[in-house]
């Protein structure tokens, strides 16, 4: 008889689980020009404080230094810095002039409201984080500055490094073609990414991976989506390498379209049919022109879809003047829904209360003179707002991570300061850090240790004396607060932030499915509705896949939410070959109106009237 090897819990296995990729020594350059040259340019000025708050802007923005585009870099770096220093400022001024327990309140207020921002996606994440940290770090380590100058500290900090994001070359820039304009490359590996997605997609037709190549196809339009999007001066693309960029991306759409179609019918296609979108995506990476591309048999009504498709990209290539942006955009009425509505309820609630709850610990710990000589009570708190940023995995694998990581950061930079000269070598530490952040953002353990090394540095560089023990003891509190906080019934339903992404892809999938059966032929409309029933359904699995993998306790108001998902997904994919083959045949096969019925039944959905006959009404 054999035995089995017990599965590994979900949330264990997420912490045991990193990323991976190239190393990113482009970013690591950046981090290592960000906080350390900061630090000693303040340290040679006689302001110490300063230099550790602009220092602390430069760690934040290495953390939010990914990779994408120069334009996407301005949001992601920019906005949160921003928050980080109104943070900042609040906390300082509440701090001086406040009583503890209306801080506390004050403290728990301004989480639940960074709560809610942060269900707005990885930027509002980001910028709901360091508004909090920044409120902590200003209510709790006391430094002579004013408040609104560690603020604009703090954004030089951040700024500083995002100067080095848009100014330096990336890795493959150097390594690339330099008759292109620096500030796109981003935007070129992006695009140039989606032609390859699709090209693995039709390989892929007809085998058991051909869900899992649809998916990352999803994944590289999102990232092209995002990396052609941000601030700009003007409403549409200035220059003719920008307007080439969303030429390529928008012919890209038609292309996807019906490689899922023919991933959706099932059949294998033959292996030339891969070999455009390929060369496609070379012309795209070397800017070079696309050259003859290889035709696919029109034996069916998706090859026939693609061929054409084929044809508009070799012509938008040849053009590449489209003046369209391709960036998602939100009204102020969704973004304030998504705010205020469940998403945002059941995470602020719980950011709230273990932000409070840590705040308030801390700081009668130090009214009690349990942290001794030391006058700062932030890293409780600070500490709390890391356990439960949505984006870090499962509560209980963040916690793990978070202690792990704290331990060993702590007890090394102990044995690095009892050999480092001052201030030098603290100097020299923290620009290591900034270097190895980067790189550490694969595992939130790592990415803790260096981070835990580089604070500790910087709050002995401004003149703390050293705080390794304290700090194991404040994070192992900070875990047993959160781990406990983070399970209690909060109010309103749990679950409802997963119902609330679901009716959300629901809804986005209910409007795709009218138009591809109304009577518009506005077929740029039909792909950017597409295109959000995609995205709305990426983001919803997600955050099932991260709500499942929790304790039984939260896991379980996540049971049955991911078959939903699945359905949804094959309602979408039906609905994009429904609109190939009416583009096709101007009818509506009974294969497919069984299918779509069958799906949207058992998701309650009603199927709009279809008003062109069917294929077997046709005579």
């Amino acid at each position: 008889m054999t035995r089995t090897a017990p599965a590994v819990p979900p949330w264990l296995a997420h912490a045991l689980r990193s990323q991976r990729g190239p190393v990113p020594w482009s970013a690591m350059l950046r981090g290592a020009l960000g906080g350390g040259p900061l630090l000693l340019v303040a340290v040679l000025a006689g302001q110490p404080t300063l230099g550790v708050v602009a220092a602390i802007g430069a760690m934040f923005a290495g953390i939010n230094d990914r990779p994408g585009s120069r334009r996407a870099s301005v949001a992601r770096i920019g906005t949160p810095a921003l928050a980080g220093a109104a943070g900042l400022l609040t906390g300082t001024l509440a701090g001086d002039h406040v009583p503890a327990v209306m801080l506390t309140l004050l403290l728990t207020v301004l989480g639940l409201a960074a709560g809610g921002i942060s269900a707005l996606g990885p930027v509002g994440s980001s910028a709901g984080t360091q508004l909090l940290v920044g409120a902590a770090v200003g209510a709790g380590m006391p430094l002579p500055e004013p408040g609104w100058l560690r603020a604009v500290a703090f954004v030089a900090g951040a700024g500083w490094l995002l100067l080095l994001r848009l100014a330096l070359p990336t890795s493959h820039t150097l390594a690339g073609d330099r008759r292109f304009e620096l500030r796109f490359d981003g935007e070129r590996a992006a695009v140039a990414g989606v032609y390859d997605a699709i090209a693995a997609l039709l390989d892929a037709a007809g085998s058991d991976s051909a869900t899992a190549r649809r998916a990352a196809l999803t994944a590289a339009l999102d990232q092209a989506q995002d990396a052609l999007a941000g601030p700009r001066l003007r409403r549409h693309p200035s220059s003719a390498a920008e307007r080439r960029l969303h030429a390529q991306y928008a012919a890209a759409l038609p292309l996807a379209e019906a490689a899922t179609a023919l991933a959706w019918a099932g059949d294998p296609v033959p292996d030339r049919t891969s070999e455009a979108p390929r060369r496609l995506a070379a012309a795209v990476r070397n800017g070079a022109p696309t050259g003859p591309l290889p035709a696919p048999i029109r034996s069916a009504p998706g090859l026939r879809a693609l061929d054409d498709a084929l044809l508009y990209a070799a012509e938008a290539f040849d053009r590449a003047d489209s003046r369209r942006l391709h960036g998602r955009r939100r009204s102020r009425a969704a973004v304030l829904r998504t705010v205020l509505g469940a998403r945002g309820r059941e995470y602020g609630m719980r950011v709230a209360l273990c932000f409070g709850a840590s705040a308030a610990v801390a700081q009668a710990l130090y009214h009690a003179h349990w942290y001794g000589q030391h006058e700062h009570w932030y890293w409780l708190p600070a500490t709390a707002v890391f356990l439960v940023k949505p984006d870090l995995g499962p509560l209980a694998s963040r916690v793990l991570s978070r202690a792990a990581g704290t331990v060993l950061g702590a007890l090394l930079f102990a044995g690095l300061a009892a050999v480092l000269p001052r201030p030098e070598g603290l100097v020299v530490l923290v620009t290591v850090c900034g270097a190895l952040i980067p790189l550490a953002t694969r595992h939130f353990a790592a990415q803790t240790a260096v981070v835990t090394v580089l604070v500790l540095a910087l709050v002995m560089a401004g003149g703390e004396p050293q705080a390794s023990l304290a700090r194991i003891g404040e994070t192992l509190l900070a875990c047993a607060i959160v781990l406990v906080v983070g399970h209690l019934p909060t109010l309103g339903r749990r679950g409802d932030a997963i119902r609330a992404r679901l009716t959300e892809a629901s809804g986005a999938a209910r409007e795709y499915l009218a138009h591809v059966l109304g009577e518009s032929e506005d077929c740029e409309a039909r792909w950017a509705l597409r295109r959000e029933a995609y995205r709305t359904l990426a983001e919803a699995r997600a955050a099932i896949a991260l709500a499942s993998a929790e304790l039984p306790p939260l896991a379980r108001h996540a049971d049955g939410a991911d078959e939903i998902a699945k359905t949804l997904e094959r309602l979408v994919d039906t609905t994009t070959a429904c609109a190939v083959h009416l583009d096709d045949t101007g009818t509506l096969a009974p294969t497919h109106l069984h299918r779509l019925t069958t799906l949207a039944t058992e998701l309650h959905i009603p199927v709009p009237q279809h008003r062109r006959p069917t294929a077997s009404t046709v005579t």
